[in-house]
């Protein structure tokens, strides 16, 4: 317990001694929310990747993936590191970082203002972000609340508080800069902890080949013998993991706090760089989380179960990892708080700083200084942390939906609304502004009846079976929305040629050297 607790200690320490030494680069608006956008490579990669990685990925869908599709789970986080990490890098960074600083746009909801010319745009992505945000916030607790419970034996509460209180001193003191370098230091955590820990994992059943063989020889889901399926290329379920793929691999592209990290990087010729590193990284971390999780099925003895049977995924690798010994579990407590805590504090920084800029700023609050904006940032920072703390306990206590349920739904609703418009916004000058309120509404209800569903308000008949999955869902509002944005743009007014030709400009020369 000393060496849990010391580690625990030392990793909060620096935490807080981080925030508070970047109080100096937060100053004013634009370098409490982008850090001056003067931020380096190896700081926005890190940050990306650390922000996109959480307990969500490591113990809730590790978990649930890894048990429903065995080690063919390692596709999601190949997926992830080749369409979430490099192919976003390419597709967005340049463009991103040029085009925002142009419009001179801090958050995403004020570049569809700017792109679009339409203020209504901007104050309806701004809802949703504030919406689909919490449940997404809330869900990162809960992963990180079992593992506490199996290492210290202590209530989930007291963990969802510990988290909550240092995420918010740091990122109210210290903004965008404190964020970055944290995620830079629970970044290099995150890499030495995962491929411990899954050495550590590996080695109960004898090493690589000998867990495989193992896996190999577990029956599959329906009770009958399906020789190797487990240890398969592509599982027992390849459709499935075909949209967990999507979900979680193309959603990224339009998530703001992940794209708000291509506004604030230095230069525009440092996006390669950013890419590469990124990639690297998540290969590491979200190949190794779901390789790890799908060993699962080789603990199951000791997995959770519901009164009806079923397994508790969110219990899965905590189970894996509860006969460690007590530096290991330290080692991953940490691993699994550095995750969890880089992307909670670029969660409530993104949604305390849309709905301050886009919301109040020119709308419920006509005047406000640098000063005013800065404090109701702050404000709000806290009360993000405490109504996504208090969710997750509720959640946690009634046992409502599991993690992927939540982060599913949050992702498909916000990734589904936001990744065709500002895609097209970026690259297709003939994008209009009903196609933008098209996909935002789309997206948003679609999303919304399809959580109603898995809650029973609403028949599950209205969604063909494969829909009824917040993953699968997910999964096809960001397809559809690919769709639905260029047919609505032809079939509606062209934008103003003036306002897009001035939008556009910015591409003709570089803006950054």
């Amino acid at each position: 317990m000393f060496i849990k607790v010391l580690l625990l200690v030392v990793f909060f320490a620096v935490t807080v001694g981080v925030g508070l030494y970047c109080r100096k680069h937060a100053a004013d608006v634009n370098s409490f929310v982008l850090g001056g956008r003067s931020v380096g490579p190896w700081l926005t990669a890190f940050s990306y990747g650390a922000t996109y990685f959480s307990a969500v990925v490591f113990v809730g869908y590790a978990g649930q993936f890894g048990w429903r599709f065995g080690v063919s789970a390692t596709w999601i986080g190949l997926g992830n590191a080749l369409i979430g990490a490099l192919l976003s890098w390419m597709i967005f960074g340049r463009r991103t970082r040029i085009m925002t600083q142009h419009l001179g746009s801090a958050t995403m909801p004020e570049f569809f203002e700017s792109r679009y010319d339409s203020r209504a745009l901007k104050m309806l992505a701004s809802a949703i972000i504030f919406v689909f945000m919490i449940p997404y916030t809330a869900s990162l607790y809960n992963g990180l609340s079992r593992l506490f419970s199996m290492a210290f034996g202590v209530d989930f509460w007291v963990c969802i508080v510990i988290m909550a209180v240092l995420t918010g001193i740091y990122v109210i003191a210290g903004g965008y800069v404190a964020t970055v370098v944290n995620d830079f230091i629970q970044g290099i955590v995150m890499l030495i902890g995962i491929v411990v820990v899954i050495a550590a994992v590996l080695k109960v059943n004898g090493g690589l080949m000998p867990s495989l063989d193992a896996l190999a020889r577990v029956p599959d889901a329906a009770g009958a013998t399906a020789p190797g399926v487990f240890a398969s290329f592509l599982g027992p379920d390849p459709v499935n993991l075909l949209g967990v793929i999507i979900l979680t691999s193309l959603g990224t592209w339009g998530l703001p706090h992940m794209v708000q990290r291509f506004y604030a990087i230095k230069s525009e010729k440092l996006i390669p760089k950013g890419a590469l590193i990124t990639t690297i990284f998540a290969i590491v971390i979200a190949g190794g989380c779901y390789f790890l999780g799908g060993f699962g099925r080789l603990f199951s003895a000791g997995v959770e179960l519901r009164p009806d049977g079923s397994v508790i995924y969110d219990s899965v690798v905590p189970t894996m990892l509860s006969g460690f010994s007590d530096l290991l579990i330290g080692v991953v407590i940490i691993l699994v708080l550095a995750a969890s805590m880089s992307t909670l504090s670029t969660l409530v920084l993104t949604s305390a700083s849309t709905l301050t800029l886009d919301f109040f700023r020119g709308g419920v609050v006509k005047k406000m200084n640098e000063k005013k904006q800065l404090l109701i940032i702050r404000a709000l920072i806290v009360l993000f942390v405490l109504i996504s703390a208090l969710i997750a306990i509720l959640q946690f206590n009634k046992n409502i939906v599991f993690i992927a349920q939540l982060m599913g739904v949050s992702w498909g609703a916000l990734a589904g609304s936001f990744l065709a418009p500002f895609l097209y916004g970026l690259y297709w000058k003939r994008t209009s502004k009903a196609s933008a309120w098209c996909s935002m509404i789309f997206g948003t209800l679609f999303m919304t009846a399809n959580f109603l569903t898995s809650v029973g308000v609403l028949p599950k008949a209205i969604f063909p079976a494969i829909l009824q999955s917040p993953i699968n869902a997910g999964a096809f509002t960001m397809l559809f929305g690919l769709i639905l944005v260029p047919v609505v743009s032809l079939l509606t007014p062209a934008p103003d040629k003036a306002h897009v030709g001035k939008c556009f400009s910015c591409y003709e020369a570089e803006i950054s050297k």
